[in-house]
């Protein structure tokens, strides 16, 4: 088990507005100063939505490219794009990682049905399939590769794991690699006890991982990831409230209750620099 954590932060998504959480940042701007709150509060790794003026998702590379301007004139913290998208070609949900070059890219690793379910509305929100055919995951690994990136592998169930072998035996995937396992997402695994460990077997031997917990479950998940060795994910993308029930008020809020948390088990959270060693990255 690691003595030193690495924190990331999820800094905007593309589903929450501001009427949700006043916190949520849009412009460029907005985006960096919470890329430096959580910096400044112990996050080594951001990860990077583009929002347009009103809140929807963008994925212009201009705004790509301001949102990594902005962030870089603010902190050193390593940029993380996405490369997530409903209804787009592959093409669109990757030129910006050409243009702009970020240190990690996400790299969706499977297909699956996406959704919001609501219990006291009894519909659903945001029903969609999020494609990903073997043929898009391959060129998207290629333009990371391209960049100069390295892929964040975003796993959404056990089978997305498994995905990434055809990729390893074609050399396009170079390991150790960097897994996210992904839980609480209505499609994909969910977040009851036992099923993190359960990803976290499946990984390839040596790989690096990381948790991702959707929803107010994400509290006890960093947790369960800490005791099996795992990195952890917080944000504003992924989860509103810290521990107590209250909203956040900003990336830093949740970046500092999980540096607690970390600090709380006699374990430290890494330094820039080690996280940047630790993922295979240059030093600065």
């Amino acid at each position: 088990m690691p003595d030193k954590v690495i924190i990331t932060c999820a800094l905007t998504g593309v589903l929450a507005k501001k009427e949700q959480c006043p916190g949520i940042p849009y412009s460029p701007v907005e985006i960096a100063e919470e890329a430096k709150r959580a910096f400044d509060a112990g996050a080594t790794m951001v990860h990077i939505h583009a929002r347009t003026p009103t809140g929807g998702p963008s994925w212009r590379t201009e705004d790509f490219g301001a949102i990594k301007a902005e962030i870089v004139k603010r902190c050193p913290v390593i940029i993380n794009f996405s490369s997530g998208g409903i209804g787009l070609p592959i093409e669109a949900r990757t030129q910006h990682i050409i243009d702009h070059k970020p240190d990690v890219a996400a790299l969706n690793m499977g297909s699956m049905n996406y959704a919001i379910y609501s219990r006291k509305q009894k519909k659903f929100y945001h029903d969609h399939v999020f494609a990903n055919p073997f043929k898009d995951i391959q060129y998207c690994l290629e333009q990371i590769n391209l960049a100069g990136a390295k892929p964040e592998l975003e796993c959404f169930d056990t089978g997305h794991i498994s995905n990434a072998e055809p990729f390893i035996d074609l050399g396009l995937l170079k390991t150790p690699a960097h897994f996210s396992c992904i839980l609480g997402v209505l499609g994909g695994i969910s977040t009851r006890p036992g099923n993190l460990r359960h990803m976290r077997d499946n990984l390839p031997a040596g790989s690096h991982w990381e948790l991702i917990g959707i929803g107010r479950d994400q509290w006890r998940l960093v947790q369960e990831a800490l005791e099996l060795g795992g990195d952890i994910r917080v944000g504003l993308e992924d989860n509103l409230y810290l521990l107590d029930g209250t909203m956040a008020g900003s990336n830093g809020d949740l970046v500092t209750a999980a540096a607690q948390m970390v600090r709380q088990r006699g374990q430290e959270v890494a330094s820039l620099a080690e996280a940047r060693q630790r993922l295979g990255l240059p030093p600065i």
